[in-house]
């Protein structure tokens, strides 16, 4: 778990701080994901759901990205492209890809805080803890409970 806190220390650091010229670089944005996918592999398999959710996410970016690298190459610009042609909405594109992927960000951050904060809790209180904080208001009463049986019988 330390090594994963520093390796994904990095998103302190990605936070854009002029709104009205935001620029997220994609393949530095992708690097992270990816580290994401190292963090839930040592956190074991009752994270496997999650990671494949945000392994296809990371795919289907990845390759927007490697269909044409210069013009895909900022985030933002994906964003606004999808949402100039009216597909941002759409269950495959990638301004939901990116969605998600942010939502996995921010239950990462919130694992690795609690179990920062409260390093005797067991692991499993912290993943229910934070994927209650982050995660769980996104998601149906199907994937919550489909959460709840994951974690039950790991």
């Amino acid at each position: 778990m330390r090594s994963s806190t520093a390796e994904l220390s990095v998103l302190a650091k990605f936070k854009p701080v002029d709104h009205a010229a935001s620029s997220i670089p994609t393949n530095h944005f992708l690097s992270i994901c990816n580290l994401i996918l190292q963090f839930l592999d040592k956190v074991g398999p009752t994270m496997t759901v999650l990671r494949q959710d945000i392994y296809q996410n990371i795919q289907r970016l990845e390759n927007m990205y490697e269909s044409d690298p210069s013009m895909y190459s900022n985030m933002v610009e994906i964003l606004k492209k999808e949402t100039n042609e009216g597909n941002a909405r759409k269950l495959t594109s990638c301004s939901r890809a990116f969605l998600w992927l942010t939502r996995s960000l921010d239950f990462t951050v919130s694992l690795l805080q609690k179990s920062k904060e409260e390093p005797r809790l067991s692991m499993e209180q912290a993943v229910e803890d934070a994927y209650n904080l982050t995660l769980k208001p996104w998601h149906g009463w199907i994937s919550s409970a489909a959460f709840k049986v994951i974690i039950l019988f790991k």
